[in-house]
């Protein structure tokens, strides 16, 4: 099987979307299976690869991860006609994603996309409501060739049913137990950070509207005094809204920039809870990655992270955007040990049964079932 993937963010980009492919990519070259990505120039270093057919580009503005790319179409074409893949995967709805759908419809390649940004929802956070329409039709238009569109949760299924998408299967994620477990050093991250309280609350995510921090902040303000007074709160990611948190938080809040691979793992284990207030995920890759490490989590009771919490059991469910129940949760949690305890154990044997090589071969499963469909339908 030789595999053909269009996106508008990949490695070294730090999102959700470059991460998973990263990670797929990865699982790939291990299986010795052939891949080619697609991808736009970034203003980062980035490693050369024969896999990767790289576009200038520039940032999306509401999406500065995601950047929009100006392909050069006659040497795509030709690219993609030596490489003469078996499938295309459109992974993202920009620039190179169209290109992606045009080549396959123009060359007869067989075409799965996969959905991973909840854009309509981020259209509150920047006050552009008046766009949903729109933003759901272009969706629509545009994910209507895909002969499978793989999406993140279940959660996410059911909003795109309800918007009439069709051909939708489940892809879920993963998370590498190795790398993300409950046994490092706490000691040592609360020497590198100078942490002097009794409890460690971490958030890791883009600091950007659509992430709802706004409701952390006053989380963290509202919080009893004897209760803020024992925390210490690490933000981990970077993004616009930096500079105009940090002038807002409390003097108990300490912003990180990004942190990746140990360095992130060791902040994980050594917290004693993860709070996301984020309402917009289609899945919430960090969640599940705190889980793993043995920490439980304070999300909104929304998207795809409903569908990671098992509330009670592995963490709280708050109405999103109620910084009260917030602090409810992280109050009740605090105050008893032993049940925080519980559950980060019960987190951790979750996070055990949600293995990348699985989801993987399932992927590649219905990859097998769509080029099959379309060679019988060529040949009957």
């Amino acid at each position: 099987m030789k595999i053909a993937i269009f996106t508008d963010t990949y490695d070294p980009d730090i999102n959700g979307v470059a991460r998973t492919l990263k990670r797929f990519t990865n699982y790939l070259s291990d299986q010795n299976i052939t891949f080619k990505i697609f991808a736009p120039k970034t203003q980062t270093g980035e490693y050369v690869s024969d896999h990767i057919h790289r576009f200038k580009s520039l940032p999306f503005f509401i999406y500065p991860e995601c950047r929009l790319a100006f392909p050069n179409l006659l040497h795509l074409k030709s690219e993609l006609e030596h490489f003469s893949p078996d499938l295309i995967h459109v992974a993202t709805p920009f620039n190179i994603g169209l290109c992606g759908i045009y080549y396959a419809k123009k060359l007869n390649i067989p075409l799965v996309g996969s959905y991973h940004t909840n854009f309509d929802y981020y259209l509150q956070f920047y006050n552009l409501e008046f766009l949903s329409t729109i933003v759901w039709k272009y969706m629509n238009w545009f994910h209507r060739p895909f002969k499978k569109l793989f999406v993140p949760s279940p959660e996410t299924l059911n909003q795109l049913k309800r918007h009439g998408f069709t051909n939708l299967e489940i892809w879920g994620r993963g998370v590498d137990c190795q790398l993300f477990h409950p046994h490092y050093d706490k000691l040592k991250v609360r020497k590198n950070y100078g942490i002097k309280r009794k409890y460690l609350l971490t958030y890791v995510g883009r600091l950007a509207p659509e992430k709802d921090l706004q409701t952390l902040l006053a989380t963290a303000h509202i919080l009893p005094a004897q209760i803020s007074g024992q925390i210490q709160w690490l933000i981990i990611g970077d993004g616009p809204l930096r500079e105009d948190l940090e002038s807002e938080a409390p003097d108990n809040m300490l912003f990180t920039g990004y942190l990746k691979g140990q360095d992130l793992a060791e902040v994980y284990s050594a917290s004693d809870l993860f709070v996301f207030p984020s309402p917009t995920e289609t899945f919430g890759n960090v969640v599940l990655e705190a889980l793993a490490s043995g920490t439980p989590v304070v999300g909104a009771d929304s998207g795809g992270v409903k569908n990671i919490i098992q509330e009670g059991v592995t963490g709280n469910l708050c109405t999103p955007g109620n910084a009260q129940e917030f602090a409810n949760a992280i109050t009740q949690l605090i105050k008893n040990d032993s049940l925080r305890t519980q559950m980060g154990f019960e987190g951790r044997k979750y996070a055990l049964t949600q293995s990348w090589d699985t989801i993987f071969e399932h992927l590649l499963w219905s990859y097998s079932t769509v080029i099959r469909e379309i060679n019988e339908q060529k040949y009957a």
